[in-house]
């Protein structure tokens, strides 16, 4: 898994991309494939049509633009969660979503962000996270949130949630936090019992 981990690293944008889900690594990662195509392409098919100086400077800004992008990569590498706070998220969620059961808007966006800052691919913290901003008015925030979530891998399983988060979101009217909310879903614990309140993993708060 390591290993395949740093594979990412040959490819620009690669692992903001696939280990983030990031939007921006998307972009770089298609242009970098776009330059790569052009350089072929002058070198083996428009060979007789483009002057060798063109060419060159084609392969030089490749060849650039592959070493910032794997040094700033190789920088600012997406760590895998360290096994010593991996156990802090499961205590940081419970907390969160107590908070958020208690309407305490305010502890559990810190709480959330908190566990975000650890495991910023953990889906069910987002959506929670993106939930309680809509229900804090703050809808352009939960918007931009449940496209990123729904951008990235992690997202995949949720996508019938998102769907109707995004519906909720859209909606003119505020409609009141029910169980059969979509959120809720989310707020189940991680071994899949429902939340009521700050049971779960309470003990390990």
């Amino acid at each position: 898994m390591e290993s395949a981990r740093y594979l990412t690293l040959v490819w620009p944008g690669l692992p903001w991309l696939w280990l983030r889900g990031s939007f921006a690594g998307l972009v770089l990662a298609i242009a970098f494939a776009v330059t790569v195509d052009v350089a072929i392409l002058t070198t083996f098919i428009w060979s007789d049509l483009v002057e060798l100086s063109f060419t060159l400077a084609v392969w030089t800004a490749t060849a650039i633009v592959w070493l910032v992008s794997t040094v700033s990569a190789v920088a600012a590498f997406p760590p895998l969660l360290p096994q010593r706070l991996a156990a802090e998220i499961d205590p940081l969620f419970v907390r969160a979503r107590a908070a958020y059961l208690a309407r305490d808007w305010v502890v559990a966006e810190t709480r959330l962000r908190e566990l975000l800052g650890l495991a910023p691919t953990d889906a069910e913290a987002q959506l929670l996270l993106v939930t309680l901003l809509r229900r804090s008015g703050r809808r352009d925030e939960a918007r931009r949130g449940l496209e990123k979530l729904s951008q990235s891998d992690s997202g995949a399983r949720w996508s019938r949630v998102i769907a109707a988060e995004r519906a909720r979101i859209e909606s003119s009217s505020e409609e009141p936090a029910e169980a059969d909310e979509p959120a809720m879903l989310a707020l189940a614990d991680r071994n899949g019992r429902p939340a009521t309140g700050s049971a779960g993993h309470s003990e390990a708060a």
